[in-house]
């Protein structure tokens, strides 16, 4: 169909995203692994603003380096535009201005953040009117982080991390985010784990010079379906950060250890100055700790700026893509 131009701005805000707890299958024929993760979105939020155009255009802004960031259809808030006009026959544009607050290739899913947000924005602005179940389904074509980018709150992914079921958490979670210079690729990091769960099944021992197998994050000797661990369940259900940061997990910290091996210092001053645990979010490069309570939080923002990392406070769980 086709929908009357508008000449008023549409704003959406969508979060970005901590795994705290992600565990990743073998490799799989398709080239692609199963996961198990709980989500949890966080107050790390991407706007986006879109106008009515005749045509697809994109501008990005925002308080992390974007110079990185496409502005072609590689972009996936791009993307998202032209998947929901092609899915409802909208034969107008959009002009997209996407300010970025969540790292760039980081680990936190900003990107995805985007494409959600352009999908909400796109939708009120067109008055496509597709509904929420619509929106998941063609969310879950431009990327596994994107439904839940939509949902926001906690949340349990399987398969290729899309399949979403909401999960119970109570209270509020405080966290430190240190950023790191430059992004990692995600394909690259799971690369590396592959190569060191290989490296690690052929060599057998620590002296052949390979890391051994139960040192490697989610060295697997079966065919399970990875799955999240009831201990993160339960902790989230509590609200309790101790017991959460006892279960905070993440297959491809080594991996992304390997490829940045300076990320460790980072994880070591954070949990010797206060944090109740550390974590490499997602594929890294960025490092989430998670702290006792708000002044902890605070504390060691401070100490982490002091030594010289980029440190940002956020807390979650926080709702999903929303017009605002």
């Amino acid at each position: 169909m086709t929908a009357p131009l508008r000449s008023d701005a549409v704003r959406v805000r969508a979060p970005g995203k901590l795994n705290v707890y992600f565990e990743v299958g073998p490799l799989l024929d398709d080239g692609y692994h199963a996961v198990a993760s709980a989500y949890q979105a966080v107050s790390l939020f991407e706007e986006v603003w879109a106008v009515a155009a005749d045509d697809f255009r994109l501008e990005v802004t925002g308080s992390v380096d974007v110079s990185a960031v496409p502005l072609d259809d590689r972009n996936l808030a791009l993307r998202a535009a032209r998947i929901l006009a092609q899915h409802t026959g909208y034969e107008g544009g959009v002009h997209l201005t996407v300010d970025k607050h969540v790292p760039v290739a980081g680990g936190m899913g900003g990107g995805s953040a985007d494409a959600a947000a352009a999908l909400v924005a796109c939708d009120a602005l067109w008055r496509t009117d597709v509904g929420s179940a619509e929106l998941h389904r063609l969310a879950a074509r431009l990327g596994a982080d994107v439904p839940f980018a939509l949902m926001g709150g906690t949340a349990v992914g399987l398969g290729r991390g899309d399949r979403l079921s909401p999960a119970l958490a109570t209270g509020r979670f405080e966290w430190v985010i240190a950023l790191a210079d430059g992004g990692l690729s995600t394909p690259a990091v799971y690369s590396e784990l592959d190569r060191l769960r290989a490296r690690a099944v052929s060599a057998g021992h620590p002296s052949t010079g390979a890391i051994p197998l139960d040192r490697i994050s989610g060295a697997r000797d079966d065919d399970a379906d990875p799955a999240v661990g009831t201990g993160v369940l339960h902790a989230l259900r509590a609200g309790d950060p101790e017991e959460l940061a006892a279960h905070l997990h993440n297959d491809l910290q080594e991996a992304t250890l390997s490829l940045r091996p300076e990320l460790s210092d980072v994880l070591e001053l954070g949990e010797r100055s206060g944090a109740l645990a550390g974590i490499v979010s997602g594929s890294g490069p960025t490092t989430a700790f998670l702290a006792e309570d708000l002044e902890s939080a605070l504390e060691l923002q401070v100490t982490l700026s002091a030594a010289g990392y980029t440190a940002l406070h956020a807390h979650g769980p926080v709702p999903g893509a929303r017009l605002i």
